[in-house]
């Protein structure tokens, strides 16, 4: 196994690059790294990371995606999809940092042979840049950690070599943590030091983005996938059932408190829920609508997103306080999800081991039993969830990514970017959509960029495209 250099190591570098001058000097942290272990740096950078996937949810995916409406016709509403420069630093900055926290967990782990360490940070790198790609497209990535070794300026990579790098680093990850020994269960909120779980958390990861690139001919990812659910399963363990999944369930005990447990209830509740996320839940009887959202006169109800401008419709339902403090909303990767990926490659013929229809059922009866209450007998077979085999592929992909959408509540910004892929599900557009009603395909990089890296920042905008909401990134393209 090649020597792991920031994500993935001198593999990833190798297969860009026949070049390793000074390999071993770029890769030694000078900051007094042996001073502290793994298991001291691991719990804070996987809290802070999922907070922080929380704020966007709560701010931008939720808003984009139909789930809630901060109502109002001023500058800045996210729903109308008019979004501020000023939004894309907070995701940018923040889990940059924590990168180099994974990073440092990774050099520690190297010190002393912990596979363990080693493989769960790469999960863990591989779960922050494959957010922040997929937000900004092309970013800093095979230089990005080398702050702390003066180079402030990092090159930008293209979105294709980031991908490469990321199936590197989760197929290292793979073999890291093969029968590996567990890590220190204080250290893990996650899996409590389960290293075959974090094994299953990283193939399902994998198994995500090879879905995201599944179009692009070059990372062949659809034989990928094929490989790792029918012809090589064993090789490729997945997340199996729910207590699988990936989540940071908050306790409420310090220091796992939900970072919503402290805000004031009014501001909690200021954004409605939207017409579109309500009347689905309605209209098939879906018990998570319980769990979910208020009552407004005795019933559950919406308010359009993009109303048109100027006029102030009624305050109705709105996300129910209880989620807050609630535990499953520091998701990260649940096994629904995965029974919908699955789901996905068997409707196109890429496996063929189970038919499509058992993976969407799957993921529906897991999806809503997550939530702890029950599928009612009657809910498959509702006329807008019911599978028909003989129905077209488009027809079955909007069954399982409309159930998909349901599933990702509240996990980072995945919801818009299954949307950006796929177009679905199909969100109602109306007048008060901005940008044309055009869904924004990524956020601007960080306006600060332009003076701190303006070299590369420049080089990047000739690359992949004007620096604006509506600039495709390198897998939204034909």
């Amino acid at each position: 196994m090649k020597k792991i250099y920031i994500l993935f190591g001198a593999s990833f570098l190798l297969a860009l690059s026949s070049c390793n001058k000074n390999f071993e000097k770029i890769n030694t942290n000078p900051n007094g790294l042996n001073k502290v272990n793994p298991a001291n740096l691991l719990a804070p950078a996987l809290k802070k990371s999922v907070e922080y996937n929380m704020s966007r949810s709560q701010r931008l995916t939720n808003e984009l995606m139909q789930v809630t409406v901060n109502m109002g016709d001023g500058d800045g509403k996210i729903f109308r999809y008019e979004i501020r420069a000023n939004e894309a630093d907070y995701l940018y900055n923040n889990l940059f940092t924590q990168l180099y926290n994974f990073r440092d967990i990774y050099n520690l782990a190297e010190k002393t042979e912990s596979k363990s360490y080693m493989g769960v940070s790469l999960i863990c790198q591989a779960w922050l840049y494959s957010i922040l790609t997929d937000t900004y497209g092309d970013i800093p990535f095979s230089t990005s950690l080398l702050g702390r070794e003066s180079n402030i300026t990092p090159e930008f990579d293209s979105q294709e070599d980031i991908y490469k790098g990321l199936f590197l680093a989760l197929d290292s990850a793979n073999v890291y943590l093969k029968g590996a020994a567990n890590i220190e269960g204080g250290s893990d909120p996650i899996y409590n030091g389960n290293t075959a779980l974090w094994r299953k958390f990283g193939n399902s990861l994998y198994l995500r983005l090879l879905m995201r690139v599944s179009h692009k001919p070059s990372l062949d990812a659809p034989n990928q996938i094929k490989k790792m659910v029918e012809t090589s399963p064993a090789d490729y363990p997945l997340i199996a059932n729910n207590s699988e999944s990936a989540i940071l369930r908050w306790t409420g005990s310090s220091p796992y408190v939900s970072p919503f447990a402290t805000w004031r209830p009014g501001d909690w509740y200021t954004p409605k829920l939207a017409s579109f996320f309500v009347d689905n839940l309605n209209e098939w009887s879906d018990p998570r609508i319980q769990k979910w959202a208020t009552l407004y006169n005795g019933n559950y109800e919406g308010i359009p997103s993009g109303y048109p401008i100027g006029t102030n419709p009624i305050a109705k339902s709105t996300l129910l306080t209880s989620l807050m403090s609630e535990p499953l909303l520091g998701n990260i990767l649940n096994y629904a999800e995965v029974q919908f990926i699955l789901a996905e490659a068997a409707a196109k013929n890429w496996t063929a081991n189970k038919l499509a229809k058992e993976y969407y059922e799957t993921g529906i009866k897991n999806a809503i039993e997550m939530w702890g209450v029950t599928m009612p007998d009657y809910y498959l077979t509702g006329v807008h969830i019911n599978w028909d085999n003989a129905t077209s592929l488009d027809q079955q992909m909007a069954l399982i990514h409309q159930q998909k959408y349901y599933s990702l509540f509240f996990t980072d910004l995945q919801s818009w970017f299954e949307f950006r892929r796929t177009g679905h599900p199909e969100l109602p557009i109306l007048s008060g959509h901005l940008n044309g009603g055009i869904m924004p395909a990524r956020l601007n990089y960080p306006v600060y960029l332009q003076a701190a890296n303006p070299e590369n920042y420049k080089k990047a905008v000739s690359q992949q495209g004007p620096d604006n909401i509506n600039t495709l990134v390198w897998w939204q393209k034909p």
